[in-house]
């Protein structure tokens, strides 16, 4: 078996098995993209309060310190 025959085959094999997955609904699709953006939004908000309350309290303890 050359290698050309072993590409062709593992291309086959590839696509079989893709006919098999059971691939999501629009619907489906589109409520989990949902709540992967909903949560990034919210951590992205908590992270950037916390740097905000960070950044704060380091202001004033090199404040004190000077």
């Amino acid at each position: 078996m050359n290698w050309w025959t072993k590409v062709q085959d593992f291309f086959v094999s590839v696509w079989k098995e893709l006919k098999r997955v059971s691939w999501p609904t629009k619907k489906e699709v589109y409520g989990t993209t949902l709540v992967v953006v909903v949560t990034i939004l919210i951590f992205a908000a908590y992270l950037g309060i916390v740097d905000l309350v960070l950044a704060f309290i380091q202001k004033n303890i090199l404040m004190r310190a000077a």
